[in-house]
């Protein structure tokens, strides 16, 4: 029985599966629709931008069907929320690394990178892992996930400018990268909450809570 009012788009690329974000906000209670670039995005309270794959092919499928101004339009209005997981998180940035420079959405200041040999062995990083929430005496919902287990399956990772912006870290080897990022109404994460059990779940019923500064 869907209980949460919140109206739900989830964009698809047609590049990767979306479907187990779009079921998992179903087990969440949320009522949530996959949307394209013909669909009007400003009717909904929050946008997901989901995604596995390559960015630089995603954001040639984004620039193609003009995605881009659409998710612009989007977050003009401070009401309105974005989110991005996995590749979505990445694509907020301005440029990727992978398979030479792309540039992003140009959302989030700061770089994604590839994980480097001298800080990391095994590439992917794809497996079970802790994300450390800042600030987290100033929230009881950070606190609730601060340091607890979610699944990560990604090879580069997002180098943020402004330290202010981030939400969480996670240690891998020798390297403590960007695990969540918060500006304003746009939050992003690096790990999957779709694909992370009971935990993701109850992470993503609390999803508004992560807008709050």
């Amino acid at each position: 029985m869907i209980t949460n009012k919140l109206r739900i788009g989830i964009i698809d690329l047609k590049i990767n599966n979306i479907f187990s974000i779009f079921k998992a906000m179903q087990v969440a209670n949320f009522k949530c629709k996959i949307i394209d670039k013909k669909e009007n995005y400003k009717k909904y309270d929050l946008i997901i931008l989901p995604g596995v794959g390559s960015f630089k092919e995603a954001m040639k499928k984004i620039k193609k069907e003009d995605i881009d101004n659409k998710i612009y339009e989007f977050v003009e209005d401070n009401s309105k929320k974005l989110y991005g997981i996995c590749l979505g998180m990445q694509l907020l940035f301005e440029r990727s690394a992978e398979f030479g420079n792309t540039r992003g959405l140009n959302l989030l200041n700061g770089t994604v990178e590839k994980f480097k040999k001298k800080e990391v062995k095994i590439v992917p990083h794809m497996n079970w892992n802790k994300i450390n929430f800042k600030n987290v005496n100033n929230s009881s919902v950070l606190k609730t996930f601060d340091k607890k287990d979610f699944y990560f399956v990604h090879s580069f990772y997002c180098k943020i400018k402004k330290k202010k912006n981030l939400l969480s870290y996670t240690k891998y080897e020798n390297l403590k990268f960007c695990s969540s990022v918060r500006h304003e109404n746009i939050l992003g994460t690096q790990f999957h909450p779709e694909k992370s059990g009971k935990i993701g779940i109850n992470f993503l019923k609390k999803i508004e809570k992560f807008y709050e500064k």
